[in-house]
């Protein structure tokens, strides 16, 4: 079963020969290598590279443990790439080499070779981009499947789909299990045995525990605004356990970093700045979360907000989420101030969206509770309420636009209605 990646296919396309060193980062096991080895390498050949100018090294492969030295690697490099032609070098797990960073840069100087590299950790990657490279990076991000991706190969019907991509998530190696059994086996084995082993390692981190409770808190509270004072204040009331505000946010950046969770900034709309205080969580793959918690926890609306979340990463959106201070009255007269939530506030260059995600807005007061938030927006961006279902786009009286999941998940171009 191959899974088509075309719109990354497509971004290292446009960034072909651009002088550049092209990252490919992304959290493990989301398909980074097959993208660069498979799919890009057989670009590369159907469009006339000659198979010896093009140079794979895995340096998380026993068989290159040797190039894992960077004189070596640079050495066998120089010595494969001949005077003429054009050579394309596709380097994978690059965290594996010491000052890899000054390797990359030479290679550029050779003039006549295209690099790029994947790597698992943004610590050593994104962040040194911009401090190593000197502007010479080129960040390409990968996700795990989008659900497009996910039903594209997915046999059975959407309903089926959209429930085992609520449950199990979309990385690659499991959307080719057919056993429930199996999926579920493979997530809790990989969670602990690869990422939460993978982040321990290379933080240093002591208490093993800890960060493992951490997880678990985060998990339950998707989409649920926190900070590490609260966390630290559960820790110590139901667990009895000492585990300070610096700590705990040290060990949330350290999952970033290992691109398991996202942060989510809150934005003022009607101020126009960041709220400090009380950011959200999403989980990278859901599937992930959920085999963390053992499965329990489906709550279908915070479910659906990860993956509205995580779907417009894929598309390349910057997203926080708003808040909207607003004011009335009590019962004694007195002016009372309230705080209203947007889920998600959108952008892409001139582009801006409000977006809402509701699991349904039958009834009068749900309608009430997911628009007045909309209806206090002070600005004439684009309003639009994604709910489950299979609904095409229609607008309501007010102009809002409502979506149903479906047909947001499977166009692109949804957004644009």
């Amino acid at each position: 079963m191959e899974i088509k990646r075309d719109m990354y296919l497509q971004r290292l396309i446009e960034r072909k020969d651009n002088g550049m060193i092209k990252v490919i980062t992304g959290i493990r096991r989301c398909g980074k290598s097959y993208l660069l080895f498979t799919i890009f390498k057989r670009y590369l050949l159907e469009n006339g590279v000659d198979a010896g100018h093009i140079i794979e090294i895995a340096l998380d492969g026993i068989e290159n443990e040797e190039l894992r030295d960077p004189k070596a690697c640079f050495q066998y490099i120089r010595e494969t790439v001949r005077a003429g032609g054009r050579y394309y070098l596709l380097l994978d797990e690059v965290q594996f080499m010491p000052r890899f960073e000054e390797v990359l840069n030479s290679l550029l100087r050779m003039g006549n070779i295209d690099v790029y590299v994947t790597g698992s950790n943004s610590k050593f990657l994104s962040s040194d981009i911009v401090t190593e490279f000197r502007g010479r990076g080129d960040e390409v991000r990968i996700y795990p499947l989008s659900f497009a991706e996910f039903y594209s190969v997915y046999d059975g019907d959407y309903d089926d789909a959209w429930e085992d991509y609520m449950i199990y998530g979309g990385l690659p190696q499991v959307a080719g299990f057919q056993n429930e059994r199996q999926k579920a086996e493979y997530l809790r084995n990989i969670f602990a045995n690869v990422y939460l082993k993978d982040v321990i390692e290379r933080n240093k981190i002591q208490n093993a525990e800890e960060i493992g409770i951490l997880v678990d808190v985060l998990a339950s509270a998707i989409g649920a605004p926190t900070n590490p004072s609260r966390i630290a204040n559960t820790f110590a009331s139901e667990r009895q356990m000492r585990y300070t505000n610096k700590t705990i946010a040290s060990h949330i950046d350290y999952l970033a970093e290992a691109f398991l969770i996202s942060k989510v900034c809150r934005y003022d709309i009607k101020g126009r700045r960041y709220i400090g205080a009380n950011l959200k969580y999403y989980f990278t793959d859901l599937g992930l979360r959920n085999a963390r918690l053992n499965f329990r926890q489906q709550e279908p609306t915070h479910i659906m907000e990860n993956i509205v979340y995580n779907e417009l990463l894929i598309r390349g959106y910057n997203v926080d989420v708003g808040t909207i201070d607003v004011f009335g009255r009590d019962k004694e007269g007195r002016r009372v101030r309230k705080q209203l939530e947007v889920d998600f506030v959108v952008n892409q260059g001139s582009l801006r969206y409000y977006i809402q995600v509701v699991y349904d807005i039958n009834s009068d007061e749900k309608r009430i509770q997911e628009f007045n938030s909309l209806r206090n927006i002070p600005d004439s961006f684009k309003k639009i309420i994604i709910v489950n279902g299979t609904k095409k786009p229609w607008r309501n009286d007010e102009g809002f636009v409502i979506i149903g999941m479906k047909y947001f998940l499977l166009h692109a171009d949804s957004l644009e209605f």
